[in-house]
Order: structure tokens, then sequence, then C-alpha cells
């Protein structure tokens, strides 16, 4: 999703939350104490993210697993002011219990309770490709996919020339190291090791596929 500064006032993330409009229809973050406003995602990204919702279920439903997708909850960094509403936010029950901010503001602070985290990636690609990848890897979150479906990062990061990419992060010895999915890959992911699921089929959410 793009983004809009709200404001130039720098806040702590405690006064973002008590600021936080209660049912809003729009979407916030805090970005090193400013105030962001998400825009509205495009249809695209709504399809895509639904598609991602429906197979993780899926997969952690038959493996039993005591997780669940939130509708919306707040991701935040050790260090500085900042607090994300990923795009796909998968949590482990039992480890809430060791979250002192859940009950109170839907808010994690530990890479345990987050087995897997995925942005979608919109105009604002530096934020998934930067800040967010280093404050995910700095929290312990074992696995983060980036889906840049329409080939937005930079070459450095997807490839040149740009096509979609799926960027696996996977958390070894406390770094990410980075696997890349595209066209009929078969995503592989450490979290849900009997996944059947192709990039393409990731990228192509929503659409007719004529034969």
């Amino acid at each position: 999703m793009t983004q809009i500064q709200t404001a130039t006032k720098v806040v702590t993330f405690e006064e973002f939350i008590q600021w936080y409009p209660e049912n809003s229809q729009v979407r916030y973050e805090l970005h090193n104490g400013v105030i962001i406003e998400m825009t509205p995602p495009v249809g695209k990204h709504e399809e895509i993210k639904g598609f991602l919702t429906t197979k993780l279920v899926i997969e952690y439903s038959q493996l039993n697993l005591p997780y669940f997708i939130p509708n919306q909850a707040i991701v935040k960094p050790f260090e500085g002011e900042s607090g994300y509403l990923p795009d796909v936010l998968i949590l482990n029950r039992p480890c809430l219990a060791s979250e002192s901010l859940w009950k109170k503001s839907s808010t994690v602070t530990q890479g345990s309770s987050i087995p897997l985290v995925i942005e979608i990636v919109s105009q604002n690609w530096r934020d998934d490709y930067y800040k967010k990848l280093a404050d995910y890897e700095e929290m312990g979150i074992p696995e983060y996919w980036i889906v840049d479906y329409a080939a937005l990062g930079a070459r450095k990061f997807i490839g040149d020339p740009k096509i979609p990419s799926l960027s696996l992060y996977e958390l070894v010895d406390g770094e990410y190291q980075v696997s890349q999915f595209r066209a009929n890959d078969c995503i592989i992911s450490p979290t849900f090791p009997d996944l059947k699921m192709t990039a393409n089929q990731v990228f192509q959410a929503g659409e007719v596929i004529e034969d």
C-alpha cells in the first residue's frame, strides 16, 4: 500500500496506540515516530492477500498447529517508535500469554509469537525490503515473505530484468537468508514444508487462467 504522512510531530508507540481511531476504516502505521496513513490497496493486492490467507489457514489447520491469522494486529519492533500492520500475519496462540501488549492493544513484540509474516509490495517497496526486513530480522521472526507481484522492487532485490518475485527470508543463526521464487517455481517454506503452491499461483490470484 502507498502511504500518506499524517503529521510531522514525532509520537511514541504508546501515544500512537492511544490516538488510533476505534473501528477506523483507514489503516495507519507508525514509522520511527511518524504516523503514516496507508492508502486503500488495489484489488490485485487484496486478491493475493485473500488467496494466501486461505491457503495458509488450510495448511496450519491440517497440521493441527495452534496458529491463527488476526484481522488486524500490530507488530512492534524492539528498537525505535514503530508499529506495523502486516498484510498477512500468522500468530502462535500459546505464545501470546507472554505478550504484555496483546490484550490491551492487539500488539506483538516477540518473534516467537510470529511463525510467518507476509508483506505484499505496493509503491512503498522500500519499507518492505529495507525497514521491515531489518526490523523483522532483529525481532527474530523465523520466516518473512515479500510478495512483489508487480516487480516494483529494486533490481538488486529481484534481479535484472525485473520480473514478479516472491522473496522468502528464513532466519538462520540470527540472520535472514533469502530464497526467491518466480514463475512456476514451487515455494519451499520452512514453516510449512508440505505446502504445494507455485509463485505464479500467488501472482495470478483472482485471475481467470485460460487453458
